[in-house]
């Protein structure tokens, strides 16, 4: 009889060994890192709700790496590249996240679900009320979005994969993860994950991004409002539908998005408290948890390392740099539009990442200036962003298939 040895009973150590000098020391990177997010987002340098599931999924499954009946290592949580269907009962029964990826992941329903929460949580009101200054500083931020396009084709990837890392830009990952799967399935797991880990760097790099671009006495410039415009929720529920029938219209690739985040804005102005409840609690704190975990656990070594992700890398921190200058240098424009009398440093929030950015604006005009509120100016500019990040989302969508 033989007896197993330590290493047959120990299978993720024994699968440690067994794999490449490559595949073993990003196993064990992908563990440390993932203990990193947890204890970044139990300091509240990152994400909480959302890098605490995400580390934790992703030191279990490049922990978890067993042998497989067919020799091959693998995990028991999600397989992302199934192609044979009459796999998929089998899946069912043994891999533990694979029903919440086909559900939720695979037709990009889980990015639906967190636009409408976000949209439950936006007051459009404070676009409404500065509407071109809103959208302007918007547009401005797509900078990233928009230029590291051709930067990605001129690196060598295709038009399909350069538009999905461009979208990183946006700092907006429901919009990331629809755009990668509509048009870069194959890479959808690196673009998904470099896009979440790298919506850490608006809260902990633009600060100093601001700093570095605006100086202290332009940070100090307080917001000039000639008269108060007050929105009525009337007025908010009409800007929610006409422009969501308009965008669907005009992108339909990208009407789920538009039609969710809308969902969420009409059904908090029309006081359906019941579901804003249910919307801005259970289902967008639920999509998030998962979204978490299943983004966590797509990190195995083995999935991660393709060649292509540190061309990724490196385009993902582009787009953002990239989005938060052309944000600034809109700031600039109507600070000198306006007679020197706007704060540039407001332009940061036109980069999509609700409500972090405008926070970030708030939070470095503070230090400097702690009596001056820039913030409702911030959150238009800001949620302007989401709005036009759907737009160029939906125009890669459209376009991009059209090209050869």
């Amino acid at each position: 009889m033989n007896f197993p040895g330590f290493l047959d009973l120990f299978q993720g150590l024994r699968t440690l060994v067994d794999s490449s000098p490559l595949i073993l020391i990003a196993r064990i990177g992908f563990m440390l890192l993932g203990m990193l997010l947890v204890y970044l987002g139990k300091k509240g340098v990152l994400e909480p709700l959302l890098m605490i599931p995400m580390g934790l999924g992703m030191s279990a499954v490049n922990a978890g790496v067993l042998v497989l009946s067919t020799g091959k290592h693998g995990t028991l949580f999600v397989d992302p590249l199934v192609t044979d269907h009459s796999q998929l009962l089998e899946l069912l029964q043994i891999d533990a996240l694979q029903p919440v990826y086909n559900l939720l992941f695979s037709n990009g329903l889980i990015a639906c679900f967190v636009f409408m929460g976000i949209g439950v949580l936006l007051d459009v009101g404070y676009v409404l009320a500065r509407p071109l200054l809103s959208m302007f500083l918007a547009i401005c931020a797509e900078l990233g979005t928009i230029a590291t396009f051709p930067i990605a084709v001129a690196l060598g990837l295709n038009y399909h994969d350069a538009a999905a890392i461009a979208m990183v830009g946006c700092a907006d990952g429901p919009m990331v993860l629809y755009t990668s799967l509509m048009l870069s399935r194959d890479l959808f797991v690196p673009i998904g994950v470099v896009a979440y880990l790298y919506l850490g760097l608006t809260y902990g790099g633009y600060p100093y991004l601001i700093k570095f671009l605006v100086p202290e006495k332009l940070r100090a410039l307080p917001v000039v409002e000639k008269r108060a415009l007050v929105v009525m929720p009337s007025e908010k529920l009409a800007f929610a539908v006409v422009g969501c029938t308009v965008l669907c219209l005009l992108f339909p690739v990208a009407a789920p998005l538009f039609f969710s985040l809308f969902l969420g804005v009409a059904v908090r102005e029309a006081g359906l408290h019941y579901f804003v409840e249910f919307i801005g609690g259970p289902l967008l704190y639920g999509s998030t948890l998962f979204l978490g975990l299943t983004l966590g656990v797509l990190c195995e070594a083995s999935t991660i390392l393709d060649p292509k992700v540190i061309t990724l890398l490196v385009l993902g921190i582009l787009a953002l740099l990239l989005s938060g200058i052309g944000g600034i240098a809109g700031g600039y424009i109507v600070y000198l539009v306006s007679g020197r009398k706007f704060n540039p440093a407001i332009g940061i929030a036109g980069v999509s990442c609700v409500p972090t950015t405008a926070k970030v604006a708030q939070k470095a005009v503070s230090e400097v200036a702690p009596n001056v509120v820039v913030l409702p100016v911030a959150l238009g500019a800001c949620i302007s962003g989401v709005i036009t990040s759907a737009i160029i989302a939906g125009i890669y969508v459209t376009l991009v298939p059209l090209l050869k």
